[in-house]
């Protein structure tokens, strides 16, 4: 055969690879790598509790990036997706916020950290304050007196894990769902259901399926990641800052 009649590699036909749409593949790939790689993490900081004893406090400003990088699996999948079989992250998920983009997705921040605090607050009257630890304290707080890693740990908590997150759930699965005609208004709470679970805080499980509908609300108006990643974003500054407050 000659060279010229080479064919090219296969690609997506209509978005399909396997039978699916591309943006379920992205999804199931992403969350079972994060599942995956937190199962490993937690197993080499476990065996770190056990063997590191006096010596462990110094390798607390770096786990806070190990105890990261599942999140990046997250968006990394939904990444690779886009560039192999869809038509790159910007024509796929508008990634990158515009004007409409700020001013959508600062509102539905604002409304995502009422609605958290209003939820919180009731459950707070039904089950006592001592069932509602704070997540961002109970992994951070070891660093609260190292600004250089406080200011890596802001961060990852207001541009990484909002990233990679939509990227997963407002990005790939969402365009999955719309590729199958799914109401916007199903995608909306299942797509919150989904970020409410990944998150796997059960006692903030109401607050944060509010938090999702709201985020989520931006990327239905505009119909781009880049609003809901803004009101994500938004929505995790307050936390951020209050690191520094309490450090």
């Amino acid at each position: 055969m000659e060279h010229g009649d080479e064919q090219p590699a296969p690609r997506a036909v209509d978005g399909l690879v396997l039978g699916a749409h591309w943006g379920v593949l992205a999804f199931l790939g992403g969350l079972a790598g994060y599942y995956l790689l937190s199962l490993l993490v937690a197993g080499v900081v476990f065996s770190g509790d056990i063997g590191l004893g006096a010596t462990q406090l110094p390798a607390l400003g770096p786990l806070v990036l190990l105890a990261f990088v599942p999140n990046v699996l997250l968006g990394l999948a939904p990444a690779l997706g886009s560039w192999r079989w869809g038509r790159g992250l910007l024509a796929d998920y508008g990634l990158l916020p515009n004007g409409r983009d700020l001013r959508v997705g600062l509102a539905c921040g604002g409304f995502a950290l009422l609605a958290g605090y209003v939820v919180n607050l009731v459950l707070m009257q039904v089950y006592g304050p001592d069932r509602f630890d704070d997540p961002l304290h109970e992994v951070f707080g070891g660093i609260a007196g190292d600004t250089a890693w406080l200011v890596v740990a802001a961060l990852i908590v207001v541009l990484g894990a909002p990233l990679t997150e939509e990227l997963l759930v407002r990005g790939a699965l969402w365009n999955a769902l719309a590729h199958y005609r799914v109401p916007q208004w199903v995608t909306l709470v299942l797509t919150a259901l989904v970020f409410a679970q990944l998150h796997g805080e059960p006692t903030r499980m109401l607050a944060l399926l509010g938090q999702g509908i709201a985020i989520g609300t931006a990327r239905m108006v505009t119909g781009r990641v880049g609003a809901s990643l803004v009101a994500h974003a938004a929505n995790n500054l307050p936390p951020a800052l209050l690191l520094f407050a309490s450090s």
